[in-house]
């Protein structure tokens, strides 16, 4: 006898299963007897099995366990079969006993179980939010395709696992926007934590809200969360930061430059005959500015902690060279009593 065949007693088993679950199952459209693949099937509801994908003949089993049978079986190509006898495996089952079952007298048999259900998930391989209609029958999928509708709040809940696994990546703007917080929280102000680890751990609360449209690790990459970091502030507490950590400074000429709090100290850049007339060395929240002066050509020339003491030593020297390089520019030699410029010599001055 063939060892993937029911034999007498097995199906003698299945019958008489099948005789006290026939209550339960839906009326025949005729009065004929259930085949005994459908038999099979009440009798092993936990055992029906769904080819996977691929060439090698392994199953998913209804209950959710795996299964294969032996790649010579007759059965191995069967799209869908009821698992009578198996080795056991916890991992992946050998199917020793099975015969094929219809989707038809599947459908027939378990009306009632069979559903569709929804699903938003992110997926690693392909780097985006999926949503899917799945018809299943336990862990079995027996239809799936896109779910076109689904709504925003489900992709947005999606994308989360997403940037859990992307991570944040802040650009400059909110970079230096959660290091303006954390110098402010440091001085002792009540303001969010805004720390990787707890935007980390709070993305539902602070992220969420913001994530409409963005389902993939390209539109990530483009999403700018500044404005979702800004909304953790209530109007009193962004007062309060943009009075101690300050996110500009103005310049002698009146223009603002944004402040990069992400190293050991606050730091600018800008050009050097704009700091003319600047008799102090500029502060913010209690420390110095680290300043890089430039060249006109926007090329760093200094960097200081220290405006006066630079006027006192090395500026004569950046002088001398930027009056050879720079011949149309100011130089003066007592940069404290000239005016701050961005401006050339006109040809002929």
């Amino acid at each position: 006898e063939r060892p993937y065949t029911l034999q007498r007693a097995a199906l003698a088993r299945i019958s008489t299963e099948a005789k006290r679950l026939k209550q339960a199952a839906p009326a025949p459209e005729t009065d004929e007897r259930l085949s005994h693949s459908a038999a099979a099937a009440l009798a092993y509801p936990d055992r029906i099995a769904l080819r996977r994908p691929g060439d090698a003949p392994r199953y998913l089993l209804s209950g959710g366990k795996g299964a294969a049978l032996a790649p010579d079986d007759p059965l191995a190509g069967t799209r869908l079969l009821v698992v009578t006898d198996s080795d056991g495996d916890p991992r992946e089952a050998r199917i020793r006993q099975a015969i094929a079952i219809s989707e038809s007298d599947l459908r027939a048999v378990f009306a009632d179980a069979i559903r569709w259900e929804t699903t938003c998930h992110w997926s690693k391989r392909d780097g985006r939010v999926r949503a899917r209609r799945q018809e299943r029958l336990g862990a079995l999928v027996l239809d799936d395709r896109a779910w076109t509708d689904a709504a925003p709040e489900d992709l947005a809940r999606a994308m989360l696992d997403g940037v859990r696994e992307l991570g944040l990546a802040l650009p400059d703007a909110a970079r230096r926007f959660t290091a303006r917080v954390a110098l402010a929280r440091a001085g002792g102000h009540d303001l969010p934590d805004l720390s990787e680890p707890a935007l980390m751990e709070t993305l539902d609360h602070w992220l969420l809200p913001f994530l409409t449209g963005v389902t993939s690790a390209e539109d990530w990459r483009r999403f700018d969360p500044l404005d979702a970091l800004r909304a953790q502030l209530d109007w009193g507490q962004m007062q309060t930061l943009d009075q101690a950590v300050p996110a500009q400074f103005t310049t002698p000429l009146g223009r603002r430059v944004p402040i990069d709090y992400s190293g050991d100290h606050p730091a600018i850049s800008l050009r050097l005959q704009e700091m003319f007339g600047q008799r102090t060395h500029p502060t913010v929240a209690g420390q110095p500015l680290r300043v890089t002066l430039l060249s006109p050509a926007h090329r760093p020339v200094q960097v200081t902690l220290d405006i006066p003491g630079f006027w006192d030593s090395s500026y004569a020297d950046v002088r001398k060279d930027m009056r050879g390089r720079y011949p149309r520019h100011p130089w003066p030699e007592d940069p404290r009593e000239a005016d701050p410029t961005l401006r050339a010599k006109r040809r002929g001055e």
